[in-house]
């Protein structure tokens, strides 16, 4: 405690001499010292905002008694809680959880056939969108309208969180779009995709912010095996996503057919292009697989909802985020429980903040890697980072037997290729691999159910 606390004494001690003691300090220490003291005022006031959030935020009894579990405390609705480092960090973890769960739930609502209606007159709605002045087209009719209500009117509890998280989010996504020479409108299409949730994985085995399934993250780069998966990493899956979109529209040069092909591939739309005989998004619209339709009317609708969310009361929800953070380079591999219980870091900490790492090893030996630890565990991490670290348990955490044992058989991602042969069909081919036709379908990029002999599929299991 007293070696995380080091820091902010010292800033005090600076700032506030015994009386009648006389220092000299340099101006540009002095300066840094400041500066300092500000920084750790601010994540003092952040985690206390938090923390506050926490405290009024009803909480399930069944998730509430779990993380009570050890700790001696008054029952629930009798006395205040003693909110001890133990049940905070339990706190954080559980709000994580609750923030960041791995299914992106769409909203419950058939777009197909629900038609919404709203107090704002059709009039109002094309207004406010001209009135957006996006470089991207956002036409208005019925089906952009039903999604602009969905956004603004029926899930106003997502929507704040949404907006919460994307004070977060969207300045990463916006730096990356602009280093591309992208429209910033862009950074929308997160909300569609994953409703702003890191670990959101879609049933297709799509992952992360920007959902990449497996082939297209690693034709861009994204490592994916048996240690790592950075679809995860929030900065360089909105990278690979930049890029996937700077091509795309380098292809279509319109960006509603653009989009459109993030969500079913190139292949798709080119299909629906050649079919209706005009490269527009509307003349396309009835040739693009069914959930795709969809795509460019909800990107709409999330970009007005997020534009004019005041007018509709939403409000950013105080999500909080996680607590600040200090990310470090670790060039050996080293195990977060290596971590954990030389520097006291909590494991779930360890897990929430660094995703990618799905085997809790991180791969140093294959190059510089990237661990973000609670700001209010830096000190104990530095102090903690040595060899000594390294070699703790190495023998039982790091040994070749388990690391033979992860790159031998947790991988799951590996990719098949299969040629189909005589007498094969979609169901027998999915039965043999223990998947699902509808992921054959998707993986491939498949609108029917016919199968050409010697024609490859890829299967990813």
């Amino acid at each position: 405690m007293f070696k995380r606390l080091l820091p902010v004494l010292l800033c005090l001690s600076l700032a506030y001499p015994a009386a009648g003691q006389r220092i000299s300090i340099p101006r540009q220490q002095w300066e840094k010292t400041l500066r300092e003291n500000a920084r750790l005022q601010r994540q003092r006031d952040s985690l206390s905002a938090l923390l506050d959030s926490l405290r009024a935020a009803p909480l399930p009894d069944r998730e509430l008694e779990a993380v009570m579990e050890g700790n001696d405390v008054p029952s629930r609705g009798t006395e205040p809680v003693d909110y001890t480092p133990q049940i905070t960090d339990s706190l954080l973890t559980l709000w994580y959880k609750q923030n960041f769960s791995a299914d992106a739930a769409p909203p419950d609502y058939d777009m197909d056939h629900v038609q919404f209606s709203s107090n704002v007159s059709d009039q109002e709605l094309m207004q406010r969108l001209a009135d957006m002045n996006s470089f991207i087209t956002l036409p208005f009719n019925a089906t952009v309208k039903n999604y602009m209500v969905l956004y603004a009117e029926k899930m106003p509890g997502e929507m704040s969180r949404m907006l919460g998280l994307s004070a977060y989010y969207f300045p990463i996504f916006e730096e990356a779009l602009v280093r591309y020479g992208l429209p910033v409108e862009l950074k929308y299409m997160s909300v569609v995709e994953s409703a702003l949730k890191p670990l959101a994985t879609s049933r297709m085995g799509a992952r992360g912010l920007w959902q990449f399934i497996y082939s297209t993250a690693r034709t861009y780069g994204l490592r994916i095996d048996s240690y790592v998966d950075e679809r995860l990493d929030v900065e360089k899956a909105v990278d690979a996503a930049a890029r996937y979109l700077r091509d795309a529209y380098r292809i279509f040069g319109d960006w509603p057919l653009a989009i459109s092909s993030y969500n079913c591939g190139a292949g798709n739309v080119n299909k629906a292009i050649r079919l209706a005989g005009k490269k527009d998004f509307w003349a396309v619209y009835d040739y693009l697989p069914r959930e795709t339709r969809g795509y460019v009317p909800a990107f709409v609708g999330a970009m007005y909802a997020m534009t004019y969310s005041r007018e509709y009361g939403l409000k950013p929800a105080e999500v909080g985020m996680p607590a600040a953070t200090d990310t470090f380079i670790v060039r050996r591999n080293l195990h977060f429980k290596q971590v954990s219980e030389v520097a006291g870091i909590p494991m779930e900490d360890l897990k929430n903040l660094n995703p990618q790492y799905y085997n809790d090893i991180i791969p140093g030996n294959g190059g510089p890697c990237v661990l973000r630890v609670p700001y209010r565990w830096t000190a104990a991490f530095v102090d903690a980072h040595t060899d000594s670290l390294y070699a703790y348990k190495a023998s039982e955490y790091l040994s070749a037997q388990v690391l033979k044992g992860i790159e031998e058989g947790a991988n799951p991602y590996r990719r098949t290729a299969y040629r189909v042969k005589n007498g094969d069909y979609l169901g027998k081919i999915a039965s043999r691999y223990h998947v699902s036709v509808a992921q054959i379908k998707k993986w491939n990029h498949l609108r029917s159910d016919r199968l050409r002999i010697g024609q490859v599929l890829y299967i990813y299991k």
